[in-house]
């Protein structure tokens, strides 16, 4: 269906361009809608996958093309956002990572690159491997997550359309049936937007499902400039409920971590602070849990 030509759309490059913007925005709303069957799909997938993951495992994001790029983008935010470790994320993109700026579509045809590169990046049962392609049936993507199979990883296949391979391969398959693009092929369209969504939603609720987020806030966030020092102290005055500049020096104290910085905040030391939430496994809940056990 991705592939196919819509008869409304047959003479669209003669429409004014405040229809085809119209258009453009209505297939927009369209992807999104799509997505609705799918959500409890990606909720046991997140909820799966965060069990998998543990304190080690690692997300490995596999696409081509569009999906690929998509997949890379997903997971390269997850380190300033949710403190979420380089080590701890591998892209693997048809073509290489030279193709996320110089498209390489013949890569994705390759299905022994796809296999290669999951033996190379030596994947375990440790992992959750997200597999991306809005066909369902891209052979590198595909073969990447049958490798993922056999070497015992986790596996979350997602795709635009149905009863496809790649759906069929993995663990776990969440499917956006988009339908044919306002230009016919064009999965950047509305195939793109769904999966761009799909991936924004499962990856926040695996941070969320390890305890990387807490009330609504980000507190695993990496405070990398001016801008995220004010939002973070900002969020530790809240959580703590404490002055500024209480904030500011419990943030310095914490080494910028809003995690140790909150439990600074309420009265703990620097390493008592630090200790208590290594012992909760980073659970901010858990450490204000356990700290709240111990003066009871």
């Amino acid at each position: 269906m991705t592939e196919g030509v819509s008869k409304r759309f047959i003479d669209f490059d003669q429409w004014s361009s405040q229809d085809a913007i119209a258009a453009m925005y209505e297939g927009q709303l369209a992807a999104l809608a799509a997505i609705k069957p799918a959500m409890s799909d990606i909720a046991n997938a997140a909820d799966n996958a965060a069990q998998r993951l543990g304190n080690d495992g690692r997300l490995i994001y596999v696409g081509a093309g569009t999906s690929g790029r998509l997949a890379v983008q997903d997971g390269a935010e997850l380190g300033p956002t949710f403190g979420w470790p380089q080590d701890r994320v591998v892209f693997c993109i048809a073509g290489g990572l030279q193709a996320l700026t110089i498209s390489a579509e013949g890569a994705e045809d390759i299905s022994g690159d796809g296999d290669l590169q999951m033996h190379a990046a030596k994947v375990c049962e440790k992992d959750v491997v997200i597999g991306v392609a809005a066909s369902g049936k891209t052979p590198y993507t595909l073969a990447a997550l049958q490798a993922a199979n056999t070497l015992g990883a986790m596996t979350i296949g997602i795709a635009n359309n149905r009863n496809t391979p790649i759906l069929a391969e993995g663990d776990h398959a969440i499917l956006a049936a988009t339908g044919d693009e306002l230009i016919a092929g064009s999965t950047r369209m509305k195939a793109g937007t769904a999966q761009k969504a799909i991936l924004n939603m499962l990856s926040t609720a695996i941070m969320t499902r390890l305890g990387r987020v807490y009330n609504g806030y980000m507190v695993d966030m990496v405070v990398s400039n001016k801008k995220l020092e004010g939002r973070a102290v900002k969020m530790i005055c809240d959580i703590a409920s404490c002055s500024t500049a209480a904030s500011i020096s419990s943030l310095s104290q914490a080494n910028n971590n809003i995690k140790t910085a909150i439990l600074i905040a309420q009265g703990q030391d620097a390493i008592s602070a630090k200790n208590i939430v290594s012992k909760a496994g980073g659970d901010l809940r858990k450490a204000l849990d356990l700290i709240k056990a111990k003066s009871a």
